[in-house]
């Protein structure tokens, strides 16, 4: 708490100080390094020992590129444990790199993106480049993998006897004390792949790994995807020196999936059995984990119409399963992290089953409640189980913030906050829940972390990053508007979060409105914002944001809304908040563009198709278009399959209405994308010319979904279209 007011009073002390001499903000200034944001470290991680604090850390001179760095818990120190540029080759990324760091949205970065800790806190396993290194806290470095190939998928065993990686789609054992590796596999091909989660785990069941340790080293579950039964797509990556075509294997809704199975065998390869996953093979493989003894493996089966998800008891020497927890629903389950199995031989599990995600204790066949309440748990970050205590976030006080929190797993009761009120945190513990390392930002503050005691209390810096005269955004302080904060009513009376950032000048401003507006997102909360807001504010913009219906951390019946009907809700809440701002003093209700990227951009035209002349214009950035075209696990969640359900399919999709589109349109895609694929702009470019639509169009060779390292130039289509369409920008 200190630390956030002492934020607040510096940021008011330089505000006054330096009032009449702000630089202007440019536009390069905006993406340019270091980040206006200050120092953003990544995969924030304590030692087995608790001893050190790791995190990768962006360079000065680049803030896309990261290099490993250690904190002495004891001392406050901090050194630079790896340094990418002197151990990266500076070869580009293979594809299956590129592709996995697109499903993990880490495309831009570079140098290090993963690291993982051995069990003597001695060494950290570092994959760069597509080799991988051994990297000692005495600064020594050993490089395991020197091969053509790359290594990908690389995880120490919990007892760092072994290494373990996925080359060329086979699995691989490394022995670290005989230094000697081994393909457990050697059948992997371009449709089997072993020990890698398969592209609809990694882009829409938020698991990406495939491989499993037990916790002696003496079993590992692997899984194998086969995939010749999903359908190929000739995906085009268009590129400025040429165009490559990629068979790839995207399974679009209402096509099979890849079958997917789960193995166990001994670090040799030896005593393999296969788990039984049941009769159903048309699966998800959602969730592993093992039991604290290594004698029970859990799995999480999800159905394909991810309505039912079993937790399955699975023996590790004969492959044997039995259901033990059940959670259905007659919309969709949402997965989640927080399964934990404790040394007593009871479960920490969450579930939705009241409606709102909370945390249960499974002893036996007794389930008993930890938490409750119409809030939501966001992740189980700690257990201390000599203490009995969980440790999570959630947003107990409020939605807009993320907090720390602590319940008692034996003798329950109301959870304990640990952090302060008035911002968002981000929090990892070390295994035992007996320290953290906590991320906080606010409005006013970036993110500044340090390291804490289970209790809360501050035992050191990681990254203060303190808003002082030697801080990026210094020069721009003085003009800083912080957000306003407030709820609008939905057409139910639901009250639906916005934030707004004015121009201090009067009004009344240009709106730029800006959207996503689809599930398992949240955009308004008390975080530091992103610095693009400050810029389009100082050249005289207002932006304006709201969390619609259908959004996450407010409850399923929140979000249930888009269930068979995309593009309906979330479209109505908008446009009333629309009409809200129109109704302000500060809005030129005239000069409202509306935007929006992925789901955002798909919002876009099904606005500016709903209410044709309610918006000056629109922009949609790599938008679904035809949701048939998307991926299986994420619309057949929402929608059914085209087969079962085409009412929903055609009500949902962007096409069906596309020419109802009054109002000035700018479309933007990369021509790489294996996300949103580039089809979804060209049919409707197709339906845009058919209708003699005019619309303006951008797209980016070479660029997959998130357009990485292209933000300046996205950012200069906008504004010239906005300069053009509704209000001049300068540009």
């Amino acid at each position: 708490m200190r630390a956030f007011l002492a934020g607040l009073i510096g940021l008011a002390a330089m505000t006054i100080a330096t009032a009449s001499s702000a630089a202007d903000l440019t536009l390069e200034r905006v993406f340019a390094s270091p980040s206006l944001s200050g120092p953003a470290p990544r995969v924030l991680k304590l030692s087995p020992d608790g001893k050190y604090a790791t995190l990768l850390k962006p360079r000065p001179d680049d803030k896309d590129r990261y290099d490993l760095w250690a904190v002495d818990v004891a001392t406050g120190t901090s050194r630079m444990l790896v340094d990418s540029t002197k151990l990266g080759t500076g070869a580009a990324l293979s594809e299956i790199e590129r592709m996995n760091r697109e499903r993990q949205r880490i495309a831009s970065i570079k140098g290090i993106a993963s690291y993982s800790w051995a069990p003597d806190s001695q060494h950290l396993l570092v994959p760069i480049d597509g080799d991988l290194w051994l990297a000692g806290l005495d600064g020594s470095v050993k490089q395991l993998t020197k091969t053509a190939a790359t290594e990908t998928d690389a995880q120490l065993s919990p007892k760092g006897r072994f290494a373990s990686f996925v080359r060329d789609r086979n699995f691989f054992v490394l022995d670290l004390n005989a230094e000697t590796e081994t393909a457990l596999t050697k059948d992997g091909s371009d449709t089997i792949g072993w020990g890698a989660a398969e592209f609809i785990a990694q882009e829409e069941l938020h698991r990406f790994t495939g491989t499993w340790w037990s916790p002696a080293d003496d079993r590992v579950a692997v899984e194998r995807v086969d995939e010749s039964g999903v359908q190929v797509v000739q995906r085009a990556a268009i590129g400025a020196d040429g165009t490559r075509v990629y068979a790839q294997r995207y399974p679009a809704a209402g096509t099979p999936n890849a079958h997917v199975e789960l193995w166990l065998m001994a670090p040799d390869g030896s005593a393999r059995v296969k788990a039984d996953l049941g009769p159903d093979l048309d699966i998800y493989l959602a969730r592993v984990d093992w039991a604290a003894d290594g004698k029970s493996l859990f799995v999480q089966r999800l159905s394909r119409d991810q309505k039912r998800l079993d937790i399955l008891q699975v023996d590790p020497a004969t492959g044997a399963a039995h259901v033990i927890l059940t959670d259905t629903s007659k919309t969709w389950v949402n997965l989640n992290d927080d399964f934990t199995a404790l040394d007593d031989g009871s479960q920490i599990i969450g579930s939705e089953r009241t409606g709102f995600a909370h945390l249960y204790r499974r002893a036996g066949n007794k389930l008993t409640v930890l938490t409750h309440g119409d809030w939501v748990v966001d992740d189980v970050i700690g257990i201390d189980q000599k203490a009995h205590k969980v440790f999570f976030t959630g947003y107990a006080d409020t939605v807009l913030e993320k907090h720390l929190y602590v319940v008692d797993y034996l003798a329950p009761g109301a959870p304990v906050r640990i952090t302060a009120p008035g911002g968002w945190h981000e929090v990892a513990m070390d295994k035992g829940g007996t320290a953290a390392l906590i991320t906080r930002s606010t409005p006013t503050q970036p993110a500044q972390t340090w390291l804490a005691d289970a209790a809360g209390n501050r035992r050191a810096w990681i990254e203060e990053n303190t808003l002082n005269a030697a801080h990026p955004y210094a020069p721009f302080l003085a003009a800083h508007v912080t957000p306003e904060f407030g709820t609008i009513s939905a057409a139910d009376g639901t009250p639906l979060h916005y934030r707004l950032f004015k121009p201090t000048t009067p009004g009344p401003h240009p709106v730029y409105f800006t959207v996503y507006g689809g599930p398992g997102v949240q955009s308004i909360n008390h975080a530091w914002p992103a610095p693009i807001n400050e810029y389009l504010v100082q050249h005289g913009w207002a932006v304006f944001q709201v969390d619609n219906r259908g959004s996450t951390h407010r409850g399923k019946k929140f979000e249930d809304v888009l269930y068979h009907s995309m593009g309906k809700t979330e479209v109505d809440d908008q446009l009333a908040a629309l009409a809200w701002v129109k109704q302000q003093a500060w809005a030129a209700p005239d000069k409202v563009v509306v935007n929006g990227w992925s789901y955002g951009g798909y919002m876009t035209l099904k606005l500016l198709a709903a209410a044709p002349t309610a918006f000056a214009a629109g922009i949609a950035g790599a938008p679904v278009t035809r949701w048939e075209l998307y991926d299986t696990a994420y619309t057949e969640r929402y929608l059914g399959t085209p087969q079962a359900d085409p009412k929903a399919y055609s009500s949902s999709d962007a096409l069906t209405t596309a020419t109802d589109i009054e109002r000035p349109l700018l479309l933007i895609h990369g021509m790489a994308d294996d996300n949103v694929v580039f089809e979804n702009s060209t049919a409707l470019m197709a339906k845009l010319q058919k209708a003699n639509k005019p619309f303006d169009l951008m797209v980016y060779p070479g660029a997959t979904h998130a357009a990485a390292g292209l933000d300046v130039h996205v950012w200069l289509t906008r504004l010239r279209f906005m300069g053009r369409t509704v209000a001049p920008t300068g540009y």
